[in-house]
């Protein structure tokens, strides 16, 4: 056993855990620790005070708290609890959350042993042992300095559209108090843990679970034998096994055998490990190139390595390259790149028998009439994932509810199922509640990744730097089961002339299936590589012209009645391209003359899913007699803020206070509305939840009526529709990004964005500095490469060389608001392009620097580049 006093009284816990985080978290119940890594210790998330000081508990023994005072944000004075939560939400210095507990305490002990000279540069020195995936750092620092000087605001709540003011649930997740699904501990639970593939592509010839069986503490071991429904799952197409089984042939390191279950996380994943599988190894295919050639199939019982082809073409683009006064051929690779959200995946699936009520996290519902199933899930898509479940486990859709859980960030990769499926099925047969939660490294390799894209282009311009022509083609790896990978490709071609008014112009691309990782969703989602490359371009022929960046983009950007890319006639909402251009132009003159490397970027993306598809979001607002007005809608919170644009909405329509205003997404209410991508949440949402209000209004408010509110977008075309002036995405986004170098260091970067309306200003400024801060990553260090045999090289957070606090330059944010006529509020998003310009930038910086052209992502760290003979 081992004593220690843990927020001033003294405890007892037994010595088997393998770290001081385990028994705060799974003997104490202290949850403000957030597991992040165990053990590795490379995120910070568990953060507490030993004796004092800033210690990793992940890291952190027993034998090293043993009489120790240890301290937790549970314990800190009610003075300091209200000092940093309203810091922290007051500057808008947390967006998911997951890493926010960490942080603070960090903070905490910086403060007690500096004080008022605690620094900015300082503090961001000492904060390199915490990871923060969201924000970028800036205002992570502006509240430190706050703090540091005793000059905290108050944290206010905001008001209607236009405001700025903290986010929905800013100090509860500031001080960790509000529950993460690996916090939720109901009573009974068991815990799950996978049995990966060891192999990107075998057979599988037998699984022996008995010896993991035989473990004790083990209550049931798992396989594709087990599920009574349908084997796959799918966003687009239902080709993704929850359970390799017997029979059955792994098609990358992430595929599930078996799900072991058992009284503790830590008996589970022992238990785990004893699984034994017998394989037949094959050669996997890792090359894309040499996939899409082969007669032989990558994944198993899927016909043929091309997921898609998207492809358009408009004029005589041979004629216009021919007849080009300056031209450009060059090829682009980007690589593949971990989301590294902090939160790993987590599942709680919760068995409630007829005559019970539903355990929802915002109350109890009336006891059910029938067997039903509580999924807790923190997927960007909580009726798919109850719609999959339900096919999986072969009952009725309205068995399974899901309730979301706010996850710990995602950005695209928490679209697809994790571990929802296995944990469901376990809970559902066992009829007991379990929770799967993966480890970093399940997690690294089981989610999709970003798409690695390999793209030629040739481009050429008159004499005065007009461009005439581009010919692009793409090959983009996507790893064995389609995710959304065919999606991503499309979006790559429809945004490869990038910002551009281009008359002629021949576009294809190719989705090829490896056994390499998934690829999927992720943060700008196939237009950051498609207009790295377009960026690229563009400077090219803009030394050639004899013009600066900043003026060959002036000549070329569109504007009302041009047409885009696949033949779309632009709207008066492009003004805002023009206008981000003009308001980065006078830092980037002065940069110039000043003798500083800078680097432009300009880009777009569109809003929401586009492309012909008919989208339909619905909203519920519903007043109580207590006064709380709940507002459901049908999007994820990853800490985009998506919350808060539902809870601004509804104060700028009914005139309610932000505080009255109860903000809730389950499937008790047929809502669903897909993925929660692309900026959709703010578009979509911010549309279903104002008609609702309006009803609302107009039917007198009266309490206990639910008021179903909608928006719909059904005016879009695919691309191989054939309509000679297609509108293939309602909505744009535009973004100019400067990147300012001194002596080959980033030290400033000015990044205007086109938001067309800033729902919350503080907010918005957040997703920018977040988005530089992970675009400088992809730009410059970020990488996810696997070797010959599929198996990725890098294995832990720090080996992605993700930016940390003391490497992220000066961020200036320049909200531009044009708005666009066919959005609610003239709302265009501003997450899902935050990076799109910046890794151009960064490589036109680097060339003003040292005079070399770079087409190669990431641009300085060759260790997390593409192999070069995966592309031939």
């Amino acid at each position: 056993m081992t004593d220690f006093v843990l927020n001033g009284t003294p405890v007892t816990v037994g010595d088997h855990h393998e770290h001081l985080l385990a028994a705060l978290r799974e003997e104490l119940e202290v949850l403000s620790p957030k597991d992040g890594c165990s053990p590795s210790g490379q995120c910070g998330a568990c953060t507490v005070l030993v004796d004092g000081k800033a210690r990793v508990a992940c890291q952190t023994g027993l034998d090293k708290a043993r009489d120790a005072e240890v301290l937790t944000l549970e314990g800190l004075t009610a003075d300091e609890r209200h000092r940093f939560g309203n810091a922290f939400a007051a500057f808008g210095a947390l967006q998911c959350g997951f890493c926010t507990p960490g942080i603070v305490m960090r903070v905490k002990s910086m403060l007690d042993k500096k004080g008022s000279g605690l620094t900015r540069e300082g503090a961001a020195r000492l904060m390199g042992g915490n990871l923060c995936r969201c924000t970028g750092y800036t205002k992570i620092l502006d509240a430190v300095q706050a703090l540091a000087r005793d000059e905290v605001p108050p944290a206010e709540a905001p008001k209607g559209i236009g405001s700025r003011g903290i986010k929905y649930e800013a100090l509860p997740l500031a001080l960790g108090s509000r529950p993460f699904i690996d916090d939720l501990r109901p009573e009974g639970l068991l815990h799950g843990a996978v049995h990966l593939s060891a192999h990107a592509r075998a057979d599988v010839l037998a699984i022996d679970v008995s010896a993991a069986a035989a473990v004790p503490g083990v209550v049931a071991v798992f396989t594709g034998t087990d599920v009574p429904g349908e084997l796959r799952s799918g966003i687009i197409h239902k080709d993704w096994p929850v359970f390799i089984p017997v029979g059955g042939r792994t098609s990358y390191l992430g595929d599930v055998l078996a799900l072991v279950v058992a009284e503790t996380r830590a008996t589970a994943r022992e238990a785990a490990k004893l699984v034994e599988v017998t394989y037949e190894v094959l050669p996997p295919m890792t090359n894309p190139a040499e996939a899409v050639a082969s007669d032989d199939d990558a994944v198993w019982e899927l016909d043929g390595n091309v997921l898609s082809t998207s492809s358009y073409a408009r004029g005589d683009v041979a004629e216009a390259l021919a007849t080009a006064v300056h031209t450009v051929s060059e090829t682009f690779q980007t690589q593949r790149i971990e989301h590294a959200f902090i939160e790993p995946e987590s599942t709680l699936a919760v068995p409630v028998p007829a005559g019970e009520t539903l355990p929802l996290t915002h109350g109890s519902s009336e006891p059910v009439d029938f067997d039903r199933l509580l999924v807790f899930s923190g997927g960007q898509g909580i009726w798919d994932d109850r719609d999959d479940i339900a096919r999986i486990l072969d009952v009725p859709t309205e068995t399974v509810v899901t309730e979301l859980i706010s996850n710990g960030g995602a950005f695209g990769g928490k679209e697809d199922m994790s571990n929802q499926a296995q944990t469901a099925l376990a809970a559902w047969l066992l009829q007991r509640p379990v929770s799967t939660t993966f480890s970093r490294e399940e997690s690294l390799l089981v989610h999709p990744k970003r798409h690695p894209i390999r793209m030629t282009y040739e481009a050429g311009c008159d004499g005065d730097g007009k461009l005439t022509g581009l010919r692009v083609r793409m090959l983009g790896d996507s790893g064995p089961y389609a995710s959304v990978g065919m999606k991503v490709l499309e979006r790559a071609a429809g945004h490869a002339s990038g910002p551009y008014v281009v008359p002629n112009i021949d576009v294809e691309a190719v989705a090829a299936r490896t056994n390499n990782p998934v690829c999927g969703a992720f943060r700008g989602f196939g237009a950051n590589q498609a207009q790295f490359a377009m960026e690229g371009v563009i400077d090219r022929l803009a030394e050639q012209v004899g013009i600066s960046g900043w003026e060959m983009r002036s000549r070329n950007v569109i504007t009302p009645g041009d047409v885009w890319g696949p033949g779309q006639v632009m709207d008066e909402g492009c003004r805002g391209a023009r206008a981000c251009l003009d308001a980065v132009g006078p830092a980037y003159e002065a940069a110039v003359a000043d003798g500083r490397a800078a680097g432009l970027g300009l880009g777009l993306k569109n809003s929401g899913l586009g492309n012909g598809i008919v989208e339909i979001a619905r909203a519920v607002v519903h007043l109580r007699p207590d006064g709380v007005v709940e507002v459901r809608h049908s999007y994820t919170e990853m800490g985009q803020g998506v919350h808060t644009v539902a809870q601004q909405v509804a104060v700028e329509e009914l005139g309610v206070r932000a505080e009255q205003i109860e903000v809730i997404v389950d499937t008790t209410r047929e809502l669903g509305a897909g993925q929660t991508t692309g900026s959709r949440g703010t578009l979509m949402g911010a549309g279903s939840v104002a008609d609702a209000c309006r009803k609302a209004l107009a039917d007198g408010c009266r309490v206990g009526v639910d008021y179903v509110g909608e928006y719909r977008v059904d005016w879009t075309h695919s691309l191989d529709e054939g309509v000679e002036e297609p509108i293939i995405h309602s909505t744009f986004g535009y973004a100019a990004q400067l990147v300012i170098m001194s002596e080959g260091v980033v030290e400033k970067v000015v990044a205007a964005h086109d938001v067309g309306r800033a729902v919350n200003p503080l907010l918005c400024e957040g997703q920018v500095e977040g988005a530089v801060h992970m675009g400088l990553g992809y730009a410059f260090s970020e990488g996810f490469p696997c070797d010959p045999d599929g198996l990725p090289l890098n294995t832990t957070l720090r080996s992605l060389d993700i930016i940390r606090p003391k490497d992220m330059p000066d961020v200036e944010t320049i909200l531009v608001e044009f708005p666009e006529p066919n959005s609610p509020y003239g709302i265009k998003g501003v997450g899902e392009i935050g990076l799109v310009p910046t890794a151009g930038a960064v490589a036109a910086a680097m060339h003003a620097h040292d005079g070399l052209w770079r087409n190669e992502l990431p641009l300085i760290n060759e260790a997390n580049r593409e192999r070069a003979d995966s592309w031939r």
